[in-house]
């Protein structure tokens, strides 16, 4: 009786263990992988693993959990690099997430964060662009930082926010005035917006219960609101106020901003009291002090940047002089490189040792280009302000300097082009580290039945697609890649093509399968969607577009933005796709679309693509005039998939009257019109979607098709407007 006692209480301890320990909460796991793979799956990250792991039970590093579900995700300064994954918002339980001081960025963050978050740190990062939408729902949250990214928009309102109690926007590329839903954030005590390019006034703060606030070197004006003069440490140096506030209470702390450890050092761990940056590199920690003094210390400031600038165009001159002696010529004869691409000027530091991992002195231009990239340091601000023009994006032109920076600069190298230590050198790719499988070229004959016309199934930019069953009854669409256009060493290019694509991981792009490098073939097989194309379902002519509801129209989209969303925002570096069109929208026994011909469209030359008639229908204004591709023009092709959707028609239709071929020159004319928009609605649907929905896909068209690329909006936003379509709509949370 004692020994089934015994074996009882063990069992209990075991259940209530296992209750603690036990499998990680599927959709947590799943982001986590997603999270891991952008990240470039680091090793630093021990335990990690990009698939079938189970953060919870084997102690992820950085990771803690409450029972299956996990709570935070703290990662700070472990040297990371790539960018946050797209489905974080499945991480409904996680209350902190601190990936600050690595390098993630080089996109925007994207919109998909986890929803209920209490503490958001993405400070010192590489982050690029917009805000996401999604941070305007966190109800939760009270702490954000944001600070030393390179992030230009706000697209947040501020609303729902009024549990924030601190937020840290500074050292950013901010501009226009502050939103007027700052006023809604009645918790706020702590807000850092020093160091943008923020305009108007102040006044939305005024209500605020700061205790601390920093808006210097900005380009606010009007006057600082007498209510905001009583707030314990302000400083507002740097800006154009009309009036002053008493002098701070108490000086802002130095700061303290750790250097970045290696990937394989200890993480260094984040503190939950510490406060976001405080006013580094702004001079005097407040705006005031007597005039005569602020007067006497800018000419101070001028003219010692005057004498820097002076002796720095002296020491050039006096250099090539002394060039000009030794070698017998002139480096000015050289048409085509500068003193310092042709690497006839040593290096030589010009700033302290704090920032001389990150500037050259070779030109202080480059080095203040480079400052303004990698987060600048004081040392060379009196440099930069008169070297750079007023948006910090170029050097004046009126620089008596003769030096042009190359376009790309790599600190650690010798900048002589001819030397062979500078030549890249080709590295191959480890086969085993591809994850796809390498067939062989008889598995595939063998399957496709020696290419035969039976199984030809299309033929795309870059090479015929066959339909391939394999002996165990798999069934494949192998594309046979035709590389024509490309010069040199096919084989090779191939092989790295291979390794981009394995890379890529998304449930709404096409999943490679495997791939045959042998006997001079190069063949990619992927899995064989029997629904075809978007384009073959809309557009023969033997009625199959009458299967496409609505719900399912909206659906495609959906799927196919996000698919953009993570090539764009997700991959680092970013991936343009340069070929979207509706016979690159594969779907699937359920109508999901899964993207073709995606990670290798960089890598073939870009007229190849623009002189595709295929392609005439999708290309951007800009794209027909210079053959150039950007994220702009992939979301021109979108917005024109997006019209195909709506209308049925053919992105260009030659068999049309000349003023209807194009579609988008016939139909962006008639978006906003609510009885043409009726009228233009593909006649296969019968009347069949819900008049707002059908408003707002088109309201979502007119955005991506607009003529000037600067005008169109990031992929992220037009998965937002079209989640909030559906959600709107009705349609069903499985589309959200």
């Amino acid at each position: 009786m004692a020994l089934g006692a015994a074996g009882v209480a063990a069992l209990l301890l075991a259940t209530v263990f296992t209750g603690v320990t036990g499998d990680t909460n599927s959709d947590d796991v799943t982001a986590l992988s997603t999270f891991y793979t952008a990240l470039n799956s680091p090793s630093q990250l021990t335990n990690w693993v990009p698939q079938n792991g189970d953060p919870c039970g084997q102690s992820w590093l950085g990771v803690t959990c409450s029972g299956s579900r996990v709570i935070t995700i703290k990662v700070p300064g472990m040297g990371l690099n790539g960018t946050l994954g797209y489905n974080m918002n499945l991480l409904t339980e996680l209350s902190e997430l601190d990936a600050s001081n690595n390098n993630l960025g080089g996109s925007d963050i994207p919109y998909n964060l986890p929803p209920n978050l209490e503490r958001l740190n993405l400070e010192k990062n590489n982050f690029i662009g917009t805000l996401p939408y999604s941070i305007s729902k966190m109800a939760t949250l009270n702490y954000l930082n944001l600070g030393h990214n390179q992030l230009s928009d706000i697209n947040v309102v501020f609303n729902q926010l009024t549990n924030l109690t601190t937020l840290d926007f500074s050292y950013n590329s901010f501009s226009g005035t502050l939103p007027e839903s700052f006023s809604n954030m009645t918790s706020l005590s702590t807000l850092y917006l020093q160091n943008n390019q923020f305009t108007g006034t102040i006044d939305v703060l005024t209500d605020l219960p700061l205790t601390d606030l920093n808006v210097a070197n900005n380009q606010f004006s009007g006057s600082i609101p007498d209510k905001m003069k009583s707030i314990s440490n302000l400083q507002t140096s740097g800006n154009s106020f009309s009036n002053s506030p008493a002098p701070a209470a108490t000086a802002p702390p130095s700061d303290t901003r750790p250097s970045r450890p290696s990937p394989s050092g200890s993480p260094s761990q984040s503190n939950h009291n510490s406060s976001p940056s405080r006013g580094r590199d702004t001079g005097n920690g407040g705006s005031g002090g007597k005039s005569s003094k602020v007067t006497s210390a800018a000419v101070a400031g001028i003219v010692i940047s005057l004498v820097v600038v002076g002796a720095l165009v002296g020491f050039f001159l006096i250099k090539r002089k002394s060039m000009r002696h030794q070698q017998g010529g002139d480096p000015e004869k050289n048409e085509h490189l500068s003193p310092l691409a042709s690497g006839k000027i040593k290096r030589k530091s010009i700033v302290t040792s704090t920032s001389k991992k990150i500037y050259s002195a070779h030109h202080p231009g480059v080095a203040c280009l480079s400052c303004l990239n990698n987060g600048c340091c004081s040392e060379l601000r009196p440099i930069c302000s008169i070297l750079l023009s007023p948006t910090g994006k170029e050097l004046k032109k009126n620089v008596s300097m003769n030096l042009k920076p190359p376009s790309k600069i790599e600190l650690h190298k010798s900048f002589n082009e001819n030397d062979p230590t500078n030549k890249p050198v080709a590295k191959k790719v480890n086969l085993s580290s591809i994850r796809a499988t390498a067939y062989t070229v008889t598995d595939l004959q063998v399957a496709t039945e020696s290419f035969s016309a039976y199984n030809l199934v299309g033929e795309g930019s870059f090479g015929r697609v066959y339909r391939a069953q394999l002996s165990d009854q798999k069934v494949l669409a192998v594309k046979k890649i035709n590389f024509s256009a490309i010069p040199d060493h096919p084989s090779d290019f191939f092989i790295k093509l291979v390794a981009n694509i394995a890379k890529l991981n998304h449930p709404n792009l096409s999943e490679l399968d495997g791939y045959c490098s042998e006997h001079g073939q190069c063949l990619l097989a992927y899995e064989f969607y029997k629904n075809g194309s978007l384009h073959d379902i809309l557009h023969l002519s033997d009625g199959n577009s009458r299967s496409l509801s609505w719900n399912s129209r909206v659906k495609i989209a959906l799927g196919s933005a996000r698919a953009l969303e993570y090539l764009h925002e997700t991959c680092s570096p970013s991936i343009i796709h340069k070929n979207f069109k509706s016979s690159n929208i594969l779907l699937d026994d359920e109508l999901n679309p899964h993207i073709s011909d995606c990670g290798f469209a960089d890598l073939i030359p870009n007229q190849e693509l623009q002189e595709s008639d295929d392609n005439s229908g999708y290309r951007a204004p800009e794209v027909t005039m210079s053959g150039q591709y950007s994220q702009k023009s992939d979301v021109y092709s979108f917005g024109v998939v997006m019209l195909e959707l709506l209308t049925g028609r053919k992105a260009f239709d030659s068999s049309q009257p000349r003023s209807q071929q194009s579609l988008v020159r016939w139909a962006t004319l008639q978006l906003h019109d609510i009885d043409s928009l009726d009228q233009m609605v593909d006649p296969a649907l019968e009347g069949l979607y819900p008049a707002k929905s059908l408003s707002r896909f088109a309201d979502a068209i007119a955005l991506c098709v607009q003529p000037e690329p600067e005008f169109r909006p990031p992929m992220s936003e037009v998965v937002q407007s079209l989640v909030r379509l559906v959600q709107r709509s009705s349609m069903g949370a499985g589309l959200a």
